[in-house]
């Protein structure tokens, strides 16, 4: 309080004791790829356009490896990682780049599956990605340490990396930064009992991974199949679907809230799976966590909800339970920075279980938190009892938080019976 010399009317600003902890995003992606400094890209020869031509895309200065670039949209991505097609120049002496004639280059595999990641997470509802790409797996790591550095992102995947090495470093990341989830490829095809076998990865609550992949309409594989006249000139391809099922995340995220289920949902843009599963061969998946994109009354929907592991992981084995819990924590932890050397004594432990419970109210009327009343759906408990001398003594000031979290309707069942009618 500042002195008062002379007679007069002070107004004072009192700080407000309400600081509103706001929801963090949770459909922000993280895509890392396997691409060179120079792709190649079919482009449609302008002196014949009956032909095709490979040209060289050369990927710009400042799209370093192992530095993470904001993609909001297709421009965007198409401007620093280069387009799913090319643009030949007014002259193509032959199918290849340079002078005459020659064999085709090779087209980037690693290129297409990111680009059609990114692509597919936009168009089923994504609008903020960041993507890195690095040369080999052996600068993985160094993309993940970039990744740690940018709190936006909650969803991380790597198309088409189905090695245990990979997914193994995607989970470590997500754990130790203990914001964010894992999205798995499962293989193009296998047996299903590869799946619950040898394939499947090990278990944990901070991932998800999805069988089969997804048949795509690709341009540049559309421009073969007219050239070489081929039989079939669909220009379908085959994607690992981790990209379309982060933009159904941010769908559902965006709609409902990360509380509803990332299941059900339609996956735009895919045109057919590469191996069709059916009711029985998913008994025996579901319960393993594994996945399963089937085409049920002609659409392509996502028909499953579970972590990796399933059953096994108990009170975690669902995906938006999981990833509900880390919404939580990562908003409670940024709208609480306020309290960091704040004297601790019963009124800053007032205020903390006021700012705590008041965030936790929007969240059980958001549907997330099951209960009729908010005593139901929760509680915070922050008083002499979680914070005892020894606690205060060493600087520490603890609340106990309880929350019961929504579970999906996984299993809808109706008893159905007959009946007859009493005689008059």
């Amino acid at each position: 309080m500042p002195p008062y010399l002379s007679p007069g009317v002070y107004v004072e600003e009192v700080p407000s004791s309400v600081k509103a902890i706001a929801g963090v995003s949770t459909s922000t992606a993280g895509f890392i790829g396997i691409v060179p400094d120079k792709i190649n890209l079919i482009a449609k020869r302008k002196d014949d356009p009956t032909k095709t031509t490979v040209v060289e895309f050369t990927l710009p200065a400042e799209t370093k490896t192992k530095t993470p670039k904001l993609i909001t949209n297709w421009t965007q991505f198409t401007k620093a990682f280069g387009d799913l097609i090319g643009e030949a120049p007014e002259s193509s002496p032959g199918p290849g780049p340079g002078p005459g004639p020659g064999p085709s280059p090779a087209i980037d595999e690693g290129h297409r599956r990111l680009a059609h990641a990114v692509y597919g997470f936009l168009n089923n509802g994504g609008s903020r990605c960041f993507v890195v790409r690095i040369k080999d797996a052996t600068e993985l790591e160094d993309a993940l340490r970039a990744f740690a550095a940018i709190d936006e992102i909650a969803i991380v995947a790597m198309p088409g990396a189905t090695d245990a090495t990979t997914r193994d470093a995607l989970v470590r990341h997500c754990r130790a930064t203990s914001d964010r989830f894992a999205i798995f490829d499962g293989p193009e095809t296998a047996a299903t009992t590869d799946l619950t076998g040898n394939l499947m990865p090990s278990r944990t609550d901070l991932a998800a991974w999805y069988f089969p992949w997804l048949k795509v309409f690709d341009p540049a594989t559309k421009l073969k199949q007219e050239e070489q006249a081929a039989a079939v000139r669909d220009g379908y391809i085959s994607v690992p679907p981790s990209g379309h099922i982060a933009g159904v995340y941010a769908r559902v995220d965006t709609e409902r809230g990360v509380h509803k289920a990332p299941a059900n949902e339609v996956i735009l843009g895919a045109l057919d799976v590469t191996q069709p599963i059916s009711k029985a061969e998913q008994d025996g998946l579901n319960p393993k966590g594994v996945n399963c994109i089937r085409i049920l009354n002609g659409n392509i929907l996502v028909w499953g909800a579970r972590t990796v592991g399933g059953d096994a992981n108990a009170d975690l084995k669902y995906i938006n339970v999981r990833r509900t819990l880390l919404f939580l924590r990562e908003s409670i932890d940024e709208g609480t920075q306020w309290a960091v050397f704040e004297p601790n004594t019963p009124a800053l432990w007032q205020k903390i279980s006021r700012n705590v419970s008041a965030f936790l109210t929007n969240v059980w009327r958001s549907g997330a938190l099951f209960g009729n009343t908010p005593q139901e759906a929760f509680y915070v408990k922050c008083d002499a009892e979680t914070n005892p001398p020894e606690l205060r003594e060493l600087g520490q000031v603890v609340t106990e938080i309880g929350v019961a979290i929504v579970r999906p309707a996984e299993f809808v069942i109706f008893r159905i019976s007959q009946s007859t009618s009493p005689s008059s």
